[in-house]
C-alpha cells in the first residue's frame, strides 16, 4: 500500500534500463563528456548512421525474401544527473551517459508491410566513443537482426489477417516528404550542487512533521540529443535540455486513511524551476497542508452537485479524459473501429460543450513567457510538427497521428513520438483547451454558489489538485453557499468523472489558463483554465485505509 501511495515519476534512464551497473557514476559537479557539437560533417555518429544506412539499402537481401523498402535509425544520446533525497539525506545520486539505438526495417510496401509484432524494430545500447568502425558494426548487427524479424513478422501478419474480414483497409505506413534539419547539440552543464543541497534541506523538514511517513525529493537534469536518418532521405539532429524537480510525500490520518501529495516542476530552462530556497519553502507548504488535511473532516457519504476545478487540477482532467482519447492509434487486427479509446466512434460528433475547443500545437515554444516542454520541430518519425485542431466548438474533427494511418486519416500530422526505448506512436505535444465564453475565476466560483442555492445545497466543491493517475482529489475544499468560505476536507473520490460528464456537465470555463509541463517518458505540456461542472458525484472513499504505526517515531531530542 505504501508504494502505491508514492507517485514516483520515472526518469528517462528508468525507461531504458533497471540497475546502476549500466550507468556511469561521476562527481555531482563534474560535466560528463558530451556529444560532439560541431557541424554535421564533423559528427562521427551522424556520419556512421548515414554510411551504414546507404550500405544497408544497397546490400541487405535474404535469399527467398524481399529486400526492405524502408530502413530507419534513431539514436538518442542522453547525459543525465539524477538525485533523490529522503529524511534529510541523499539516498541515490547518479550521473548517466548513454546512447540508445533503435533500428526499424520494413519489408513489403507502404500498403502492406511487416510492422507487426516482432517486426517493429530492434533496439540496443551503442558506444559512447566516436569510433566510426565500432558504431557501424553495431548498426550493421542491429539492422540485420531487425530485417530478419521483419521478414518473419510479415509472414505471421498475413497469416493472422486471413482470419479476419477487414472493412475499409488503410495503408500500413504513410508516405512523408524527406526532411533535412541538422540542429545544434546541447550539453548538461547545469550546476548540480544547489539542487542537491535543496533536496537535503527540503526532506529534512520531516522533523517538523513527525506524522510524515514518506518524503522523497528528486532533481533530474538532462541533456537529450536525438539523431534520425531513414532510407527516404530524411536526416535530422536536434538537442534539448530537460530539468525536473519534485517531491512525493504521504502520511495517514487518525482513521488510517492515506494522504499524499506529489507536486513536480519541469522545464527546458533551468531558470524556470523554483529556486533551491523556493523549493524548500514549497515543500514546507506541502507538509503543512498534509498536516492540516490529517485533521480535516471526511466528506459526506454522498454528494451530487456543482464542482469546480482550478487549472492545476483541470490540466490533469484534460490530459486524462481528452488527451488519451484523441490519439490515432490503430486498433488490433480484426477490429473495425477507426482508432482506440473512448473517442474511437466519435469522429464528427460532439464530445465537449459547443463553447469549448481543443488543439495540440507542438510548434508553440512558450506560453505567457514560460517554456513549453511539449514543443518540438520534428517528431521521432522524421515528420515536421504540425498544429492540429482536434475539437472545434465541441465537435471532434481530428486525431493526433503518426505515420500509421487510420480510417479517414491517411497521413501523419507530426505527432509520432517515442520514449527512448519504445517505438513511435501518436502522442501529445502541447494540448490546449480554449473557450469562446471564458469568464473570470471569481465569476466561476460565484456561479457555483448560485447553483448550490438553486439546488438547495449548503456547499459546492472546489478541487485544487488531483492525482493524475486516477483523478482522485488530493486537495479538496467545501465552499459554503452562505458566505463563500472554504473548508478543507479529505477522503473523497469522483464516481463519474468521465468523458460523458465532460460533454454533458461542463457548463463554464475560466479565463485563467495555466501551464503544466510533464515528462513521463514523452515530454508534453497541457494548458487549461478552470472548469465548472454543474453536477458531479462525490463519494467517500472505501479504500486507502490501513493500520497506523504501532508506536510513535523516535523523538528528535534523543537522536544522536
Amino acid at each position: 500500500m505504501i508504494e502505491r501511495m508514492k507517485k514516483l515519476i520515472p526518469t528517462f534512464s528508468c525507461l531504458v534500463m533497471i540497475g546502476a551497473g549500466l550507468a556511469a557514476l561521476a562527481a555531482p559537479t563534474a560535466a560528463a563528456d558530451s556529444p560532439r557539437a560541431g557541424p554535421a560533417g564533423e559528427d562521427v555518429l551522424l556520419r556512421a548512421m548515414q554510411q551504414e544506412l546507404d550500405r544497408s539499402k544497397a546490400q541487405i537481401k535474404m535469399e527467398g525474401a524481399q529486400a526492405p523498402y524502408y530502413v530507419g535509425y534513431r539514436v538518442t544520446d542522453i547525459d543525465e544527473y539524477e538525485a533523490h533525497a529522503g529524511f534529510g539525506s541523499v539516498v541515490r545520486e547518479t550521473r548517466t551517459h548513454m546512447r540508445f539505438l533503435r533500428a526499424v526495417v520494413r519489408v513489403g510496401d507502404y500498403k502492406d508491410d511487416s510492422y507487426f509484432g516482432m517486426g517493429q524494430g530492434d533496439a540496443d545500447f551503442i558506444g559512447l566513443d566516436d569510433d566510426m568502425l565500432a558504431l557501424r558494426h553495431q548498426l550493421w548487427l542491429l539492422t540485420d537482426r531487425a530485417y530478419k524479424q521483419a521478414v518473419e513478422a510479415l509472414a505471421a501478419k498475413r497469416a493472422a489477417l486471413k482470419k479476419f474480414q477487414i472493412e475499409q483497409p488503410v495503408d500500413d505506413f504513410a508516405r512523408a516528404p524527406a526532411v533535412q534539419l541538422v540542429g545544434p547539440l546541447v550539453k548538461m552543464d547545469a550546476d548540480t550542487r544547489p539542487w542537491r543541497q535543496a533536496l537535503i534541506d527540503a526532506t529534512a523538514l520531516y522533523g517538523k512533521y513527525p506524522d510524515i511517513q514518506g518524503l522523497d525529493a528528486f532533481a533530474v537534469l538532462s541533456a537529450l540529443n536525438e539523431y534520425f536518418v531513414n532510407s527516404e532521405g530524411t536526416v535530422t539532429r536536434h538537442g534539448k535540455n530537460f530539468y525536473r524537480l519534485g517531491l512525493s510525500t504521504y502520511t495517514q490520518a487518525p482513521d488510517g486513511l492515506y494522504l499524499y501529495r506529489s507536486p513536480s516542476f519541469a522545464s527546458t530552462r533551468v531558470a524556470e524551476l523554483p529556486s533551491p530556497q523556493r523549493f524548500v519553502a514549497i515543500t514546507n507548504g506541502v507538509l503543512d497542508g498534509l498536516a492540516k488535511t490529517r485533521e480535516a473532516p471526511v466528506v459526506e457519504e454522498e454528494y451530487r452537485g456543482p464542482v469546480m476545478f482550478v487549472p492545476d487540477a483541470a490540466n490533469d482532467v484534460l490530459a486524462a479524459l481528452v488527451g488519451k482519447n484523441i490519439l490515432g492509434n490503430r486498433p488490433r487486427p480484426g477490429v473495425n473501429a477507426r482508432t482506440t479509446g473512448e473517442y474511437a466512434s466519435s469522429y464528427k460528433s460532439r464530445v465537449l460543450p459547443e463553447f469549448v475547443s481543443v488543439a495540440d500545437d507542438p510548434t508553440l515554444a512558450e506560453f505567457k513567457g514560460q517554456a513549453l516542454i511539449g514543443h518540438y520541430e520534428i517528431d521521432e518519425e522524421g515528420v515536421k510538427a504540425q498544429p492540429v485542431k482536434v475539437i472545434e466548438n465541441g465537435i471532434l474533427t481530428n486525431y493526433l497521428l503518426g505515420r500509421q494511418p487510420i480510417r479517414d486519416f491517411p497521413e501523419s500530422n507530426g505527432h509520432g513520438r517515442a520514449s527512448i526505448s519504445g517505438p513511435p506512436s501518436p502522442s501529445l505535444g502541447n494540448l490546449i483547451l480554449t473557450s469562446s465564453q471564458a469568464v473570470s475565476r471569481d465569476d466561476l466560483k460565484k456561479r457555483m454558489l448560485e447553483i448550490c442555492h438553486e439546488q438547495g445545497k449548503p456547499y459546492g466543491y472546489l478541487v485544487r489538485a488531483v492525482a493524475s493517475s486516477n483523478l482522485y482529489p488530493v486537495v479538496l475544499y467545501r465552499v459554503w453557499e452562505k458566505d463563500g468560505h472554504e473548508e478543507l476536507v479529505r477522503g473523497a473520490v469522483f464516481k463519474e468523472l468521465d468523458t460523458r460528464a465532460l460533454r454533458n456537465d461542463l457548463i463554464a470555463v475560466g479565463d485563467d489558463a495555466e501551464l503544466s509541463n510533464t515528462v513521463l517518458g514523452i515530454a508534453s505540456s497541457v494548458i487549461s483554465p478552470s472548469l465548472l461542472f454543474d453536477e458531479l458525484e462525490v463519494k467517500r472513499t472505501e479504500t486507502g485505509k490501513e493500520k497506523l504505526p504501532e508506536y510513535p517515531p523516535p523523538a528528535l531530542a534523543t537522536a544522536k
